[in-house]
C-alpha cells in the first residue's frame, strides 16, 4: 500500500464556516506526523473524517478504504486515543482488558498484561480510583495491544504532569512504533513531540499552511539571531517573523540565501512552536520589530 492516508480536495463546511478547504494529503507507512493548529483550525474535523466519524467532501482513503462507508472494517486496523475520560469509570482494570479482548479481533491480551505489569496499576482496581496518569497508562496498554496500522492521537497527554507525558511518548516509541505503523498526533504541547516527528503539518482556518518532512524543515527554514546594528539589513531580506531578544532580534526566513543570512548573525533551526507562529502570523501582519 503506497499511502496510509490519501486525501484530495478534502472539504467540510458548517453553514458559512469553513472547517476544511481543499486539503491534499499523502501520509505513508512508518511515519510519525504532527498535525498542529490553533483551536478551531480544522484538526478535529480532519481526524473525524479520517476515522469515519464524520462525512467530508472530496476524495479520502485510509488504508485503501473509504472511512465513512467502510468504518467497521477500518476501525479494526486503526486505534484512537483522545481524552481518557472515555473509559467507563465503573469498570475494573481486568474487566476493561477482558472487554476489549472480547470485542476487538486484533487485540493481544498477553501484550496488554505485559505492559500493565510495568506499572503500579492493580488489576482489581476500579478505573474511578486511578489517577489520570494511571488511566492514561491503562488506555495506552489497551491501544498498544491492538495490532493496528494507524494510531491517531488527539491531545493524548492533556492534563498530565510532565513525568507521565514523558513516559507516554517513550512507551509509544519503544513498545508500539515500527516501520509498518503510522502515528498521527495533534497536540498543543508541540515541544514534547518535536524530536520524535518525521513529518509536520500546520493547519489554520481549514487550510494547510505547511506540509513537510522534518528533514525538509531544516533545509527550508532558518532562524537568525540578529544584532541591533544589523536589524535593517536583516529586514531587507523579508523575514517571515521578527521577535525581540536580548541584544537584538530573532528572525525566521523561508528559502533564504544562507550565505547572506550568515553575514547577519548565527543560524539555527527554528522550533516547531516558533515556526508555527511565523507561518500563521507573518511579520507583516503584526508589524516588524
Amino acid at each position: 500500500m503506497e499511502h496510509i492516508i490519501k486525501a484530495r480536495g478534502l472539504r467540510k463546511y458548517y453553514g458559512k464556516k469553513i472547517a476544511l478547504h481543499n486539503i491534499d494529503l499523502d501520509i505513508g507507512a512508518g511515519r510519525i506526523v504532527g498535525l498542529i493548529g490553533p483551536n478551531g483550525a480544522g484538526k478535529t474535523t480532519a481526524l473525524k473524517g479520517i476515522l469515519g466519524l464524520a462525512e467530508v467532501d472530496g476524495h479520502l482513503e485510509v488504508l485503501g478504504m473509504d472511512p465513512h462507508k467502510q468504518r467497521t472494517q477500518l476501525l479494526e486496523q486503526v486505534s484512537f486515543i483522545a481524552d481518557t475520560a472515555i473509559l467507563p469509570r465503573w469498570l475494573k482494570v481486568n474487566e476493561a482488558v477482558e472487554y476489549v479482548a472480547g470485542v476487538h479481533p486484533r487485540f493481544n491480551r498477553e501484550k496488554a498484561q505485559e505492559f500493565l505489569s510495568k506499572t503500579q496499576i492493580r488489576r482489581e482496581s476500579k478505573i474511578s480510583t486511578l489517577s489520570k496518569g494511571m488511566i492514561t497508562q491503562l488506555h495506552l496498554a489497551l491501544i498498544m495491544a491492538i495490532d493496528s496500522k494507524l494510531l491517531v492521537l488527539d491531545e493524548p497527554t492533556l492534563g498530565l504532569d510532565i513525568i507521565y507525558r514523558k513516559q507516554f511518548y517513550t512507551t509509544l516509541l519503544n513498545d508500539y512504533y515500527d516501520e509498518e505503523k503510522t502515528i498521527l498526533v495533534t497536540t498543543h504541547q508541540v515541544e514534547e513531540i518535536e524530536t520524535i516527528l518525521t513529518d509536520l503539518i500546520f493547519i489554520n482556518e481549514g487550510e494547510l499552511i505547511l506540509n513537510s518532512s522534518m528533514d525538509e524543515i531544516g533545509e527550508r527554514f532558518v532562524e537568525v539571531h540578529v544584532s541591533n546594528a544589523k536589524k535593517e539589513d536583516a529586514l531587507a531580506l523579508n523575514p517571515l517573523s521578527v521577535s525581540s531578544r536580548l541584544g537584538g532580534y530573532t528572525m525566521i526566513y523561508e528559502n533564504g540565501n544562507r550565505e547572506q543570512l550568515e553575514a547577519l548573525g548565527s543560524l539555527h533551526t527554528p522550533s516547531i512552536s516558533d515556526l508555527f507562529i511565523a507561518k500563521i502570523q507573518p511579520a507583516q501582519s503584526w508589524g516588524q520589530a
